[in-house]
């Protein structure tokens, strides 16, 4: 089977010919059809994410496709069902061996190329919204880099919540995207007085940060008594630091969230929010922007435009004809 493998922190991988994995007790094969690119592919490469794994090793975090089998005394979906996963790596990949825990079974309606760029998107902004920061109804959201994978389905998760939604872009043409998704108001990124631009906005309940760096602080200054901030990740490249004392006087909170950290210690609410993000993509109110379908052949590209801060929305690698 054809693989990525990484054989070296911070050199491109590879795509190599191997031998199709065996599943063991509890895990299932899937055949991968599609599999999803994230941000947080390119930290593992680097050897700057909070999962490190022994080299070599194949990336990819999320995949779709179909079960080809099942380990030894196995229990889960037979083989040729449609499913989903979250995966520590292995993703890109013709087959993958994953956890039958973890499997995410599809609607016949879903699109693979859909599914597999919707679970880590979709769920890090459902799970920390509600589960972390209880985004009420009526609250305001302000979502940086809202135009990307991680930003923009928090913009369309919150405005399905019942929020009023604030997304910072760069461009009209990022800017017209994200009211698309459900942005009231949208700031530049060139705006040079953040923390002016949301007061004028009436201010901020609820922060979604996927940059770093000063816009945190700026953030933290225009967000209301009582505010939650979300660190989801830091794409700027520079990690905020938070004065303790401003937490104090101003009565904020600020959390960290890494969704796929939910897996150790509360993987119970992790399936139960991709189940109710299934059901709100059933029902039309989840409408998946993904901006590139790239062969599989074209990884290196795909990372490249997420490291140049190209794209808009997701990149998705197809990887067998059926992906669709």
């Amino acid at each position: 089977m054809r693989a990525w493998k990484l054989r070296e922190l911070g050199q491109p991988a590879t795509l190599e010919q191997g031998a199709r994995p065996v599943p063991g007790p509890g895990e299932a094969l899937v055949r991968v059809c599609a599999a999803g690119l994230n941000f947080a592919d390119l930290l593992m490469a680097e050897g700057r994410y909070q999962d490190r794994p022994a080299l070599p090793f194949t990336p990819g975090l999320e995949l779709a496709g179909r079960v080809e089998a099942l380990g030894p005394g196995t229990a889960g979906p037979a083989p040729g069902s449609r499913v989903a996963a979250h995966v520590a790596g292995g993703a890109f990949a013709d087959y993958a061996v994953v956890p039958v825990a973890r499997l995410l079974a599809l609607p016949d309606e879903m699109p693979m190329t859909t599914a597999a760029g919707f679970q880590v998107g979709y769920g890090t902004a459902h799970l920390a919204l509600t589960h972390a920061a209880r985004l009420r109804p009526g609250e305001t959201l302000f979502v940086t880099g809202a135009a990307g994978g991680a930003g923009l389905t928090a913009v369309e998760v919150g405005r399905d919540l019942g929020a009023r939604v604030i997304a910072q872009v760069r461009g009209p043409e990022k800017a017209a995207l994200v009211r698309a998704a459900g942005a009231e108001a949208v700031i530049d990124s060139g705006e040079p007085d953040l923390k002016a631009a949301l007061r004028a906005l009436g201010g901020v309940d609820v922060v979604y940060d996927t940059v770093g760096g000063a816009g945190f602080d700026a953030a933290l200054r225009a967000t209301r008594p009582g505010g939650r901030l979300l660190a989801i990740g830091f794409a700027g490249g520079e990690v905020p630091k938070v004065a303790l004392n401003h937490l104090l006087v101003r009565n904020v909170s600020v959390i960290g969230f890494w969704w796929g950290g939910y897996l150790g210690f509360a993987p119970e609410a992790l399936t139960a929010s991709l189940a109710a993000l299934i059901g709100r993509w059933q029902a039309g109110a989840l409408r998946p922007h993904i901006s590139q379908i790239l062969p599989f052949e074209a990884l290196p590209e795909g990372l490249a435009m997420i490291r140049d801060r190209k794209a808009t929305g997701k990149i998705v690698l197809r990887i067998d004809d059926q992906a669709e």
